[in-house]
């Protein structure tokens, strides 16, 4: 009997190969971001033998008493026999109800901002946007794009900015970046520094969802201990992450300001969230509604600048 061939289905169960460019763009990702880290977790450490950040806390467990350890009382119970009935009117046996715990957000759910502006108007007063950065809990780059204004531009301000009219030759409409950046944000913990000069925060997203590295000062200063209250950007990374920011003379860079403000949250992130924990407990009324499902609603240019 001549052999039967075997199906085409059945002859090619080996899956493709990745190919070596991808397994070394992966390697390489690795290693930057492993070496990142150290860096991070150096000046973390550094900051905390100084007594500028405080250790995290350990968790407290509270184990169950072993049957040695039980009360008298307890034994009974145990054992299947009848509960004794609490009466109407002992306080002895109430009990306050737990607090609720609650759940700091995964590093999924933050993004850090940073945005560029440009003067249109008259003398070139009023500023628009012209360059939006965003990027992850790691410093990945989500979003990078120049903007084209509605409105003439008049002053590039590239001192500042580091923008040209160069850079508007591949900038897209105003009207799709706001959707993009909308879209990006919906749902997630926002961080940036001074983020009333970003976007109006309350507006488009809650301020519980927010974290303006303008306060990292307060949450490194032992409490009761007055600091100063706004500190830039570039001296909080200089003094605090030993790195050197908005240098040169072709303005600032927002995917730099963004990882900027990034490393400066992850250095503050245990208490600070444990301040905000705590303060949604305390104060539970409030605490804004979510309007990560209600962000079509701020697509209006009142909330823009």
């Amino acid at each position: 009997m001549v052999p039967r061939e075997a199906p085409e289905s059945a002859q090619c169960l080996c899956p493709p190969l990745a190919s070596p460019n991808a397994k070394d763009m992966l390697r390489r990702r690795h290693k930057r971001r492993s070496r990142q880290h150290q860096r991070f977790m150096a000046r973390k450490a550094l900051l905390q033998e100084q007594g500028l950040l405080s250790m995290p806390p350990e968790p407290r467990f509270s184990p169950s008493p072993t049957p040695s350890e039980a009360p008298p009382g307890a034994a009974a119970t145990s054992s299947g026999g009848p509960r004794p009935r609490a009466e109407s009117g002992s306080t002895s046996c109430s009990r306050e109800p737990a607090p609720k715990s609650v759940a700091w957000p995964l590093p999924s759910k933050f993004v850090a901002i940073d945005c560029e502006m440009v003067g249109t108007g008259p003398c070139g007063r009023v500023s628009e946007l012209a360059r939006c950065s965003v990027v992850s809990y790691h410093g990945d780059v989500l979003y990078d794009k120049y903007i084209r204004p509605e409105m003439p531009i008049v002053d590039y301000r590239t001192r500042w900015s580091g923008i040209t009219q160069h850079h508007m030759h591949k900038a897209i409409p105003f009207r799709v970046a706001q959707k993009e950046i909308l879209k990006l944000l919906k749902g997630k913990v926002v961080v940036g520094h001074a983020l009333h000069n970003d976007f109006p925060g309350p507006q488009v997203t809650p301020r519980s969802q927010t974290r303006d590295t303008t306060y990292v000062p307060s949450l490194l200063s032992p409490p009761g201990l007055h600091s100063r209250a706004r500190v830039s950007l570039k001296d909080l990374a200089l003094q605090l992450l030993h790195k050197k920011i908005q240098v040169g003379h072709r303005g600032h860079s927002s995917v730099e300001d963004a990882m900027t403000a990034m490393e400066l949250y992850r250095l503050v992130e245990v208490p600070w969230e444990q301040q905000e924990a705590s303060s949604a407990w305390a104060h539970p009324e409030d605490r804004e509604p979510d309007s990560s499902t209600d962000v079509e609603q701020y697509m209006e240019d009142q909330y823009w600048p």
